[in-house]
């Protein structure tokens, strides 16, 4: 027996009530997916880890395939994050250098630049989530991968196609990346006849005097960098300031003790729910049990990550946001082979906003209520249609 999932629409920040139920229960249930028919949804922390890190659920298994998911666009062939273990290390391997915590850290004055130009263009009152939230990661994810960053509209566009959970239909997900393939198909002919000094450039020589990379995989990377790089962490700051602005007592701390801002964005990672629905999900390649349900080879199993990181089993008092919290192995990154690539850059931009803001912005405000702030509706991510803030001049 299974229910339909996802359990209601997502409400700003509010994670489902169901959830809480079923990390109780500790067991994953059936649901039945918005698409593909039905599969296994995970919501504990170690059950979560689990099928994260086991080899006998494959991410390869779903690429091109009908399977159960949250959207109506299939993941496909080529993309990294549809590949195991060899081929998966193969290709990561060959951009894991251009993200290590200490290249990221190089990037540090650039991003600091960038940051203070957008809070210089801020008004009072004015749009966060415009000015600032949506800018900046596709910023620097354009000036790393060497993408002219006067195409960072045409990038969000079709990003928000691709991971769009409602309004589209699949040719519009076909569509959209192929116009993104097409951008990048153009970019990597200039950088063969005219190399340049970034992430791109490295990628077009891997392939060409490495061939360590198909086409194929050439132009899926690319678009995964492009995608993955900016629309997760553009949400996140929006999600993250609004968190903030509606705990004053939170942001005040922040004011006073700005030390305590890569804490903080930990914190706000493992408390802040991001994903509306499970996604990405992972075929068993045999009969395994887990919380005492026995999962078939070829069924699919969904991990719900934002559940996961409130389970008391892992973390004291989850539902308390805590800057001064010990332990905290959050999976908002998720774990394994497919942490994510991206996570020290992401951390970065998250840690530079925040520290500038409250420096520079201490009065930071919301500049409507709470229950007036409209949300983005249709997407994979969380994330504010705008965030009207207001400070002293």
């Amino acid at each position: 027996m299974s229910e339909p999932y996802p359990f209601g629409e997502a409400v700003a920040l509010d994670l489902h009530d169901r959830f809480a139920e079923l990390r109780q229960g500790g067991a994953p249930i059936r649901v039945t997916m918005p698409y593909g028919g039905e599969a296994w949804l995970v919501t504990t922390y170690e059950q979560a880890k689990l099928v994260y890190a086991d080899p006998r659920f494959s991410r390869a298994a779903v690429a091109g395939a009908d399977v159960p998911r949250s959207r109506p666009g299939y993941e496909p062939v080529g993309n990294i994050l549809t590949m195991d273990p060899p081929a998966h290390g193969r290709i990561r391997t060959l951009v894991a250098k251009a993200f290590t915590a200490r290249r990221v850290e190089l990037l540090q004055p650039r991003i600091q630049e960038i940051v203070d130009g957008l809070v210089d263009q801020l008004t009072s009152p004015g749009d966060l989530a415009e000015t600032v939230a949506w800018e900046l990661p596709v910023q620097v994810i354009c000036e790393l991968l060497g993408v002219p960053v006067e195409t960072r509209h045409q990038v969000r566009r079709c990003t928000e196609t691709i991971v769009a959970v409602g309004g589209v239909t699949r040719d519009d997900v076909v569509a959209a990346r192929d116009e993104l393939a097409g951008l990048l198909t153009s970019l990597i002919a200039q950088r063969r006849s005219e190399p340049g000094d970034d992430l791109l450039t490295a990628l077009v020589v891997a392939r060409d005097v490495g061939d360590r990379l198909s086409d194929n995989e050439l132009l899926m990377l690319g678009i995964a960098l492009l995608a993955g790089g900016h629309e997760t962490t553009a949400n996140q700051i929006g999600n993250f300031v609004y968190q903030l602005l509606t705990s004053r007592e939170r942001w005040q701390e922040l004011v006073e003790r700005p030390e305590l801002v890569p804490a903080a964005v930990e914190e706000l990672l493992r408390y802040s729910p991001l994903a509306t629905v499970a996604d990405l999900p992972r075929i068993a390649k045999e009969d395994i049990e887990i919380g005492g349900r026995l999962i078939r080879a070829g069924d699919a199993v969904l991990v719900q990550a934002d559940s996961a990181n409130r389970d008391e089993q892992a973390f004291p008092r989850p539902d308390d946001l805590d800057f001064a919290r010990a332990t905290n192995r959050h999976l908002t990154f998720g774990f394994g082979v497919h942490h994510c690539i991206g996570a020290p850059l992401a951390r970065l931009e998250l840690r530079v906003v925040l520290t500038t803001l409250v420096r520079r912005r201490p009065s930071l405000r919301l500049a409507v209520p709470a229950a007036e702030i409209r949300w983005r509706t249709g997407q994979l991510m969380r994330g504010v249609r705008a965030l009207p803030v207001e400070f002293d001049q």
